[in-house]
């Protein structure tokens, strides 16, 4: 019995002192097996466009492998308060570049709360949430897609999220620009909203928009992103046809949806978004009530994305790639 204790006590011994051993080897041949994968390369790089009016904005372009590269090229357009290099847009342009569309993510003269775009016959000008004009923000459309033609890609889907989608519609709406072959609106909201302006502040801001001081700052008594905004852009905001703010015609009979000619998707995620399954059910209940409009409207959830996508990058890029690869 003595004898076999001790036999076993050795046994346990020798495994014991092995286990470090087996591990090494177990990872040695895991990172072999990675080692031999082949990745899908691709090239990130900060670039820059400038708008027919001289505002200067940054983007990332993530370029895909020239073996696996698309010919359609990706433009994503930012939401309110914020910037090309969102950590979920970087990552949605990757994921994008790996399944072979080149995409570049944007600043227009409205990223972020508020910057300094620059002076301008001794004035400065200003852009943000706070001071841009977002009807002005069409010129910096513009000129991504310019960049974008200049670089190769003559056709392109530009995607338009949150705030952005408001934009990316208004553009292509009033310019009707062939090489855009789809558009995207990704948790853009889809519905006019039925509140009326401020009689007062309305008042303030043109009277401060005539005497030449749009830049100045207007408190806004019931905010929803921001607790200012300045006389420009409240003026700008208010001023926009109901045929663009009500884009898809829930109650306007002449909507610019009408304009559009190229595909549409629309999408939301499923985790605290700001529309759902009931909103896209309504939008094609709208869409088959006008005459005219796109040659095709798609819609989807992302599953299990909140509003900025946050862990579902790689999802919705594959949705996106997905959709893509259907256009003409």
């Amino acid at each position: 019995m003595k004898r076999n204790s001790e036999l076993l006590r050795r046994r346990y011994l020798i495994a014991l002192l092995a286990l470090p051993l087996i591990a090494c080897l177990i990872r040695q041949d895991s990172l072999k097996a990675a080692s031999q994968q082949t990745p899908v390369k691709f090239n990130e790089e900060v670039v820059y466009a400038q708008s027919e009016d001289g505002v200067p904005n940054a983007g990332v372009l993530f370029t895909a492998a020239n073996s696996s590269a698309k010919s359609t090229a990706i433009i994503w357009v930012h939401g309110w308060g914020v910037n090309f290099y969102q950590p979920s847009y970087v990552k949605i342009g990757r994921a994008l570049a790996q399944l072979g569309y080149s995409c570049v993510s944007v600043n227009t003269r409205m990223h972020d709360v508020a910057f300094n775009i620059g002076d301008r016959n001794g004035k400065r000008v200003r852009g943000g949430g706070y001071w841009g004009v977002t009807t002005e923000e069409g010129r910096d459309i513009a000129a991504w897609i310019d960049f974008m033609s200049n670089r190769g890609f003559k056709r392109v889907v530009l995607v338009g999220h949150s705030a952005g989608w408001s934009e990316v519609r208004r553009y292509q709406a009033e310019k009707q620009d062939q090489r855009i072959v789809g558009l995207i609106s990704a948790s853009g909201g889809f519905w006019a909203s039925t509140e009326k302006p401020d009689t007062e502040l309305l008042a303030q801001a043109t009277r401060l928009v005539a005497d030449g001081h749009g830049d100045e700052l207007l408190r806004l008594p019931n905010p929803r992103f921001a607790s200012y905004i300045s006389a420009a852009t409240y003026l700008d905001n208010w001023s926009t046809p109901a045929e663009l703010k009500d884009f898809f015609g829930l109650t306007t009979s002449n909507p610019a949806f009408t304009r559009i000619h190229c595909p549409i998707l629309a999408f939301f995620g499923t985790h605290d978004d700001v529309g759902t399954q009931k909103d896209l059910n309504l939008l094609k209940s709208c869409i088959k009530r006008q005459a005219t409009g796109p040659s095709r409207v798609d819609t989807i959830l992302i599953q299990n994305a909140d509003h900025m996508y946050t862990g579902q990058e790689s999802q919705v890029a594959q949705r996106i790639a997905e959709w893509s690869d259907g256009l003409k």
